[in-house]
């Protein structure tokens, strides 16, 4: 992903969802975060870059822009949706290089790339630790890691308010799936984890942007359009369709601008190296 891209958990988005991803997340707030990681990340001209859990490639083309025509960056993630509206975009320079796969297991020699990026992944990873000493493997001495996840879901009232409605009319298994993309919100677990993996001088940055869209009653169905909960909403009649619209919408009265909302959502940011 860069985001949703779950590496064997319950977050993979198949079907439509890879284009509501780009249009509800990617479009409302990811693009922000994209850009700060990759300035961030210091990426110069000749650079070679590995963009993990790379989503539909939002980070992956930022890159390329950074790294230019001598650099290369590779696009990894399982999720052969996401992928595969990576690869289609009119927007890929001949630079990136688009891989399927396990970030546990990732078809690259040692010390491959100067910079390694991962932006709203490990949290969805099962095995958090592989994945990190994985990274660590295929990353050169003097090299950066960068690593991104969401901070604890009282700090994003968005998604809090998506997983308290969901619970209460499609079911708890459903919400607990929405919440389950901010379980990996601990500083300390986290700059913990990149340290264990080998990496050094770990900085651990709080992220804040604003997820922004002009109609709440258009972004509430379009945002779970994008989630792996998208299918068990649909199922339900309108009415209670409206009930969780109507329950969002008030539970975020304080962040309504006119019929759409400006509401703020956080991340920590890792920044590591070999």
């Amino acid at each position: 992903m860069s985001g949703t891209n779950a590496q064997g958990s319950g977050w993979q988005l198949g079907g439509d969802a890879p284009l509501a991803y780009d249009t509800y997340i990617v479009d409302a707030f990811m693009r922000g975060y994209s850009r700060r990681l990759v300035k961030a990340a210091e990426i110069e001209p000749g650079n070679s870059v590995l963009d993990v859990a790379c989503g539909t490639g939002v980070v992956t083309r930022l890159a390329a822009k950074e790294v230019g025509p001598k650099g290369s960056v590779v696009g990894f993630d399982l999720n052969a949706g996401m992928l595969a509206r990576a690869r289609a975009s009119k927007d890929n320079p001949t630079t990136i290089d688009w891989h399927e796969g396990s970030v546990t297991e990732m078809p690259f020699d040692d010390a491959s790339f100067d910079c390694i990026l991962c932006q709203h992944g490990l949290q969805f990873f099962p095995e958090k630790p592989a994945a990190l000493s994985e990274m660590h493997r295929v990353l050169a001495p003097g090299g950066r890691l960068l690593v991104s996840v969401w901070r604890s879901i009282e700090h994003c009232p968005w998604q809090s308010a998506i997983a308290e409605a969901v619970d209460r009319h499609v079911g708890k298994d459903e919400a607990a799936l929405v919440r389950s993309a901010f379980g990996f919100g601990d500083a300390k677990q986290l700059r913990q984890n990149v340290v264990d993996a080998g990496f050094r001088d770990v900085e651990i940055r709080v992220e804040a942007e604003t997820i922004r869209h002009a109609s709440l009653e258009e972004y509430v169905p379009g945002y779970i359009s994008a989630t792996p909960v998208a299918g068990a909403v649909a199922k339900l009649d309108a009415a209670v369709q409206g009930k969780i619209v109507a329950d969002v919408r008030n539970a975020l009265e304080t962040y309504r601008v006119g019929d759409g909302l400006a509401v703020p959502i956080e991340a920590h940011l890792a920044i590591g190296h070999r």
